[in-house]
């Protein structure tokens, strides 16, 4: 009589309760490996009762509040610069994250694989990988955000080759080449997507005495913010509160003004390119030359910014195929390759 092989049968347990988290300084974002597609996209923002010290909101409806909420109420992003500020609101967070995927009956808890810039530190680490623990899940591992977003990019990381990635986030720029797994050369500055905004909001200040909240300042970046300069100039109306009268006011600002708010945060990232491009030993420097750059990452897509790093690097520089969620989704890739990632670290160290 044959003997049945009921493995083959039998799911994966491991795949269906393991999940990749681009835990963001702007946005989180959760990859289900099982279903294989993103299944959460939302601010990392938690508002806050100060007196009881109780959460009232996660996400979204607390990105609402933002700059609207009475004084007993705080909206408050709990990560700074890609790592966390507040570990008792990140670890609500990522609960309620959690919770919101698998629901509340959640009986077999999930594997989590959780980006982290490139350049943290070991109690930084510690306290990520303790507040997802905390929050629920069962096993918790770390990746670098340059080497998840090459792998949400597509790239043959594995490849004895050379492979340069830039990863524009909210809180972090992450600069790094890879070759055979590892991370040769890398940089992690903190200049990125959210300092854009705080140049719009400080330059509006500044040269037309309006004052402006995050929304408005992050609507003007996504809707005629420019890395070079444009052959046909673009407007926007804004609304804020003049600093003068103490009255709301509406201007025009053009994306000429936008250029010049960000200019200096640009070039910082695009001199960082260049100063790990200078590192980068030959035979690896010969391979970025022939397949050029990849940025990834929400601030990467400012209008003409991979003309701007190649006008400077004179490099072939273009975008992921989605920049915004390839860090993500290679956290979720990473999730079938932790046994050589493992190893990779541990030959790093």
């Amino acid at each position: 009589m044959k003997k049945l092989n009921f493995k083959v049968k039998m799911p994966s347990l491991r795949v269906q309760k393991s999940i990749g988290i681009d835990l963001g300084t702007a946005n989180t974002l959760v990859y289900n490996k099982q279903r294989e597609e993103i299944v959460l996209n939302e601010p990392s923002v938690v508002a806050v009762d100060k007196e009881t010290k109780k959460v009232l909101a996660v996400g979204q409806e607390a990105k609402e509040m933002l700059g609207k909420t009475p004084d007993h109420i705080i909206a408050v992003r709990p990560l700074s610069e890609g790592v966390i500020a507040d570990y008792d609101i990140t670890e609500a967070m990522i609960k309620y994250f959690i919770k919101k995927i698998f629901g509340k009956m959640n009986f077999m808890l999930p594997e989590v694989m959780i980006c982290v810039p490139i350049e943290v530190t070991g109690v930084e680490k510690r306290a990520v990988l303790e507040a997802a623990i905390s929050a629920g899940a069962k096993r918790a591992y770390l990746i670098e955000e340059a080497r998840a977003a090459a792998l949400g990019s597509g790239i043959d990381i594995s490849a004895p080759e050379g492979n340069m990635i830039v990863d524009i986030g909210g809180g972090s720029t992450d600069i790094a080449v890879i070759s055979l797994g590892g991370t040769v050369v890398s940089t992690s500055i903190r200049t990125a997507g959210n300092n854009f905004d705080e140049d719009i909001i400080k330059y509006i200040k500044k040269t037309h005495n309006l004052l402006i909240g995050e929304k408005t300042a992050e609507q003007i970046k996504i809707q005629v913010g420019t890395a070079l300069p444009l052959e046909e100039e673009e407007i926007m109306t804004i609304k804020g509160r003049d600093l003068m009268t103490g009255l709301p006011k509406p201007i025009t600002i053009t994306s000429s003004e936008v250029l010049e708010a960000i200019e200096d945060s640009l070039m910082q990232i695009v001199m960082s390119v260049k100063h790990v491009l200078e590192k980068t030993p030959p035979e690896l420097a010969a391979d970025i030359v022939d397949k050029g750059i990849v940025m990834a990452g929400g601030g990467s897509l400012i209008r003409n910014f991979p003309e701007l790093i190649s006008k400077h690097t004179h490099l072939q520089v273009k975008l992921a195929e989605d920049p915004l969620v390839s860090v993500v989704i290679g956290a979720g890739i990473a999730l079938d390759k932790i046994d050589v990632l493992r190893k990779i670290e541990k030959a790093e160290r």
